[in-house]
């Protein structure tokens, strides 16, 4: 056994977080030294029990003093709101921050940690593509490397490593295309939540899985590679790839594309950005290409899933408008799964948003969360909320 490698994780009861828990249980050289959450007090108890991290959060005081009472037997120290998250980012004796809580409430964290010198395994997508032009810059000048969780974006990562990044000449993000790959936008209109939550390959949250089914995700992961690759938009082509085995890929000036295949397994990108640039054995299931017999392409409908053109749209202006356009979909993701608009509500949702916003260039934190809020009352009144 090595040199034990610390971490902390944010987000520990969601998707990531969970999957992130089950390889620390799979290697006895990582260490798991504080946790946060939103507010599953149950499984947040569990994982103390089982890992004994010196701290554990929770977003809300409530569930903060519901985990106190429960844990009273067991040393921890049990934190609330952002304070939580952000002394879990920096906690002294972890080396790895996991990122895996979803929505701008992971900005701040992040940075106190990257100013730590934390390594940041990213698993969180509206840093970057909310805050990126203050997160990369920040993590080049602490030397902090910023590992991508993201199934595709550590694809590219892994297609990237030992080559020359000035000769990529073009990034292709692949996408499944979600349930609804195939289907026009007058076929979009009767869908209900339980349709948008029944994904082809993938295994994930809520809100993510309802983003994939838009596109919007992918828009989001096209924001995020921007910024993580240092590549220009028109140089990030979104390929439609249904069998999700090429995770995504690289092409590089001679011609030559390298790309990451693999089962979907989220597993996969967790391991490789926790123990990079080692490659540990994995129990998982293989690529058989006999079984496959074809891996296939097609361009994105972006006329019926508007939401990725309109995630082109607003970071080619950049400035705040990618924080419009990240936090009018969250609203809108959460009114659809609360029934009370359709699916084809969500992009107009975005859109109307973004054309209400007056953009404001190279934001401050302060000003990118403002725009979050205003974004969220723009919308509330919208409904009447």
């Amino acid at each position: 056994m090595g040199v034990i490698k610390k971490i902390s994780i944010l987000g520990s009861t969601g998707s990531i977080g969970t999957q992130t828990l089950d390889i620390v249980r799979k290697e006895a050289d990582l260490q798991v030294t504080a946790l946060a959450a939103g507010t599953n007090v149950d499984l947040m108890e569990r994982q103390v029990r089982e890992f004994r991290p010196s701290l554990a959060a929770m977003w809300t005081e409530e569930a903060a003093k519901d985990l106190k009472e429960r844990l009273r037997d067991v040393p921890v120290k049990i934190l609330c709101g952002m304070d939580g998250l952000l002394e879990t980012a920096v906690c002294e004796e972890s080396q790895v921050l996991v990122t895996a809580i979803v929505g701008m409430i992971g900005i701040r964290p992040t940075i106190a940690a990257i100013e730590k010198g934390k390594t940041i395994a990213l698993a969180n997508k509206e840093t970057l593509v909310t805050a990126g032009h203050i997160i990369m810059p920040l993590a080049a000048k602490k030397g902090v490397p910023i590992l991508p969780v993201d199934s595709e974006h550590s694809a590219i990562f892994q297609s990237m490593h030992g080559e020359n990044r000035d000769r990529v000449e073009r990034i292709y993000l692949t996408a499944s295309g979600g349930p609804f790959r195939g289907r026009k936008r007058d076929q979009l209109a009767s869908i209900t939540v339980e349709d948008a939550l029944n994904h082809p390959n993938w295994s994930m949250g809520k809100k993510v899985t309802i983003d994939s089914s838009t596109l919007v995700n992918k828009g989001l992961e096209v924001m995020e590679a921007k910024w993580l690759f240092g590549v220009d938009l028109d140089r990030i082509q979104v390929v439609v790839h249904p069998q999700s085995i090429i995770h995504s890929a690289v092409g590089y000036a001679d011609g030559g594309i390298m790309a990451q295949l693999g089962m979907p397994d989220m597993k996969l990108p967790i391991q490789y950005a926790l123990f990079y640039p080692d490659r540990r054995p994995m129990d998982t299931e293989r690529v058989d290409f006999f079984k496959l017999g074809q891996l296939t392409f097609e361009e994105p409908d972006t006329d019926t899933f508007r939401g990725l053109a309109l995630a082109y749209q607003a970071a080619r202006r950049g400035g705040t408008l990618p924080t419009v356009f990240n936090a009018a979909n969250e609203m809108a993701v959460a009114l659809f799964l609360q029934h009370k608009i359709t699916f084809l509500q969500i992009p107009e949702l975005i859109e109307s948003s973004m054309e209400n916003h007056s953009v404001t260039d190279d934001p401050a934190v302060e000003k990118i969360l403002e725009t979050e809020t205003e974004t969220y009352e723009y919308i509330k009144k919208k409904f009447g909320e």
